[in-house]
């Protein structure tokens, strides 16, 4: 369970001053060891008790001095570069304390007028807002309008997406049509279509029962109906079919 946060704070009672600074001081002297021993630094402490005669050294007096005469040799820039004492450390702690509010005041306001641009959409009237409230409002919708701006010239710089964007050598083939799931139906046809039809089938009948050899027909010849029949040959028969042939 973790401890409540101690008050920073003068304890004015006698008894619980020094049962403090006794635990708090065997606290500080063992953390003083372990930065010492976990980071391979030279440290030292020395602290000085109101009633004691001679003060509690960390490691060993020889050492502590040894410690704060390397310490003292240094520039004094050098010494008071990351030295803070107890004011400049309530100093820092007030601006970042400080800091942190006004960045909670500058939330706070940002959902206020946010709310406020939701009113005035459902038609709440603007005329009673003082100076402050309208010029953070204006603020506030100038910054929404550029933000939408923004966004369009950035949907409309995007390279568009799919196939159409990619190269010719990888563009993909188009999608092959769907097979029919129903009864197929019989695409009517025309009168030509049926007239020659019967033309081909009529040729194909007088083919079969003709007695002359296939290489002596032309069946191009005979499948037109525009081209005069050629002379029949001497030592035969004529191969066309007498006109009142009833298959005719």
């Amino acid at each position: 369970m973790a401890r409540n946060k101690v008050k920073l704070a003068w304890i004015a009672n006698d008894a619980t001053r020094r049962a403090t600074l006794k635990k708090r001081r065997k606290g500080l002297l063992k953390k003083v060891q372990e930065l010492s021993i976990l980071c391979g630094v030279e440290a030292c402490a020395i602290v000085y008790g109101p009633n004691d005669r001679v003060p509690e050294v960390w490691p060993s007096p020889p050492e502590a001095a040894r410690i704060v005469g390397r310490f003292k040799s240094m520039p004094e820039l050098e010494q008071t570069r990351k030295m803070v004492n107890q004011e400049g450390f309530l100093r820092q702690r007030a601006v970042k304390l400080l800091e942190q509010l006004r960045k909670q005041e500058r939330e706070n306001r940002e959902i206020e007028m946010k709310l406020l641009i939701r009113e005035g959409l459902k038609g709440r009237s603007f005329d009673n807002l003082g100076i402050e409230e309208a010029t953070c409002l204006s603020w506030m919708l100038e910054r929404k309008v550029k933000e939408i701006y923004d966004k369009m010239d950035e949907i409309r710089n995007k390279p568009p997406a799919g196939p159409s964007a990619l190269p010719p050598q990888v563009m993909a083939p188009p999608p092959a049509p769907a097979a029919p799931t129903g009864p197929v139906v019989p695409k009517e046809k025309t009168p030509v279509e049926q007239a020659m039809e019967a033309l081909q089938r009529q040729n194909w009948f007088v083919d079969m029962m003709s007695p002359w050899p296939e290489d002596f027909y032309q069946p191009a010849q005979l499948m037109d109906p525009y081209q005069p029949p050629p002379p029949a040959p001497a030592d035969h028969t004529s191969p066309w079919p007498d006109p009142s042939f009833p298959f005719n």
